[in-house]
């Protein structure tokens, strides 16, 4: 199972690195190219609730066979692709086919591991192939473009979908809710418009402005998820049983998942361009760089049942969100030194302590739904996910646009165009992009003018999510300071049974 789960966050960043050859070969428009890269993401969105709750109905395991399917099919498809259009269609059947693999493999995980502590270590596991499969993608990539076209990034999936459309039916068992209903179509097809256009309108705030464009469609997006909620509690077999959120446990495991990502997200991609733009890493060093991360995920994951047996899960999360806020102080610390050692150990530390944040409210979440259930409640998991880091994104690259363009205000232009000055205000890419044309002397000088400015920015970026970091522990222990660790429960499970 975490198989797909490794390459569904690959997709996600091994297309990265082949932007520049994609565009060489097939000499997309800006909308095009756009589109290629966030169609992916969007469709994932989109469709996670709906294939959560199909996967109850037809068979998680079915479901999970369906996906890797069509997932080899789509990858095929895309890596052969001769149009931009082309590949927007692959990359979209893509979305909807990774969509049913995060939902299926951790509602399976729910049903195959009935008990508490080996539920959470299973969740351990399918997070980390998550963060491995983030944190690989970008090297896999550079080291396949350096030998073969740029479609070779897509075929990788194909060996390891047949693998697990061999091996499921013996290892997997099935799950299905017996009693489930018909799929009701119109609300599937709400749910996929209301988070399509609420998560469309947020990334266009974060990449352009939050401008007419962005508010439409995230007004309209949350127009449409008012009429898919109200739909919701009209129908006797409703696509999501709205009863759920009334579990405090439930609800606020949902919104520290939301926080965690938030800052996970937003972070991930600025730390991104402050290595390449300001640092002056390529792409593929970039991600080597990046890639240790993945080690304190995989650590901190795997810690996460070992401290639940002795503390209660709300102290787990705080504490790691303290950790998180501390990594966060010394990221401030490494922007202003310009320092890309102490970059990297700061970003393992954040792996480290976001890890059992992710891992345990997962497990909450997953664990407080009735079995028949479990479905929904990874669809709404992993959306909760999108969500926050849409949100992050957005967010926190706009306070860095502002602040950049702020810090650069008072650049002079140093003999520059009017044009050249504006572009240069604008972005850090495009500042970037004018001091290679410009060169000598006056390149220097913007070169270096705008990595100080992107480098204030990126500062002060990583002490806002110090804070969102201690806000969200603050509320984990407030809210969920009352569940108990699974020793205390066991312990009370006894005394129960003794006396009776």
């Amino acid at each position: 199972m975490a198989l797909p789960c490794l390459l569904y966050s690959m997709d996600l960043t091994v297309l990265n690195l082949a932007v520049p050859a994609i565009t060489a070969d097939l000499n997309p428009s800006a909308t095009e190219l756009l589109w290629i890269v966030d169609i992916y993401g969007f469709m994932i969105a989109g469709a996670l609730i709906t294939m959560g709750t199909l996967g109850d109905r037809i068979g998680r395991r079915k479901l999970l066979m369906i996906g890797a399917f069509a997932f080899g099919l789509a990858s095929i498809l895309a890596a052969f692709a001769n149009s931009a259009g082309m590949l927007i269609v692959a990359r979209a059947l893509l979305g909807l086919s990774a969509a049913t693999l995060a939902p299926s493999t951790l509602s399976l995980i729910s049903n195959m591991f009935p008990d508490p502590k080996e539920r959470t270590f299973a969740i351990g596991v399918w997070i980390s192939s998550f963060s491995a499969g983030g944190a690989i993608g970008p090297v896999i990539g550079g080291i396949l473009l350096t030998w073969f076209w740029w479609g070779s990034v897509f075929l990788i999936a194909v060996p390891v979908m047949i693998l697990l459309l061999a091996v499921a039916p013996r290892l997997l068992p099935e799950y299905r809710d017996e009693n489930a209903g018909r799929i009701d179509l119109v609300s599937a097809a709400l749910s996929l418009a209301a988070v399509l256009a609420t998560i469309y309108g947020i990334k266009h705030a974060a990449s352009s402005a939050f401008d007419a464009e962005a508010m439409v469609a995230i007004l309209a997006g949350l127009a449409v998820g008012i009429v898919f909620a109200r739909r919701q509690r009209r129908l006797a077999e409703p696509l999501i049983d709205l009863k759920l959120f009334r579990s405090l446990k439930f609800s606020a495991s949902l919104g520290i998942n939301v926080l965690g990502f938030f800052a996970a997200f937003g972070i991930f991609l600025l730390t991104a361009q402050y290595l390449q733009l300001v640092l002056g890493l390529s792409p593929l060093a970039a991600g080597l760089w990046s890639a240790p991360s993945s080690i304190g995920f995989i650590a901190g994951s795997l810690l996460a049942p070992r401290l639940l047996g002795s503390m209660r899960p709300a102290y787990v999360m705080a504490g790691g969100y303290a950790v998180t806020a501390a990594s966060f102080l010394l990221m401030a610390q490494a922007a202003s030194m310009g320092s890309l050692y102490l970059l990297v150990t700061s970003y393992i530390i954040m792996s480290f302590g976001l890890a059992p944040i992710f891992t345990l409210s997962t497990d909450l979440i997953i664990g407080t739904v009735p079995p028949e259930r479990a479905g929904t409640a990874a669809g709404l998991a992993e959306t909760s996910s999108e969500f926050g880091g849409a949100l992050g994104i957005a967010i926190l690259g706009s306070i860095v646009t502002a602040l950049y363009a702020s810090g650069m205000a008072a650049f002079d232009g140093g003999g520059l165009s009017r044009e050249a000055l504006v572009a240069a205000r604008e972005t850090i890419g495009g500042a970037v992009d004018q001091a290679a044309n410009i060169g000598g002397v006056a390149g220097d000088l913007l070169l270096a003018e705008t990595r100080e400015a992107y480098a204030s920015a990126f500062h002060a970026v990583t002490l806002v999510c110090a804070a969102v970091s201690l806000l969200a522990g603050l509320v984990a222990l407030l809210v969920l300071g009352r569940i108990k660790p699974d020793a205390e429960e066991k312990c009370e499970e006894s005394s129960v049974e003794a006396a009776a």
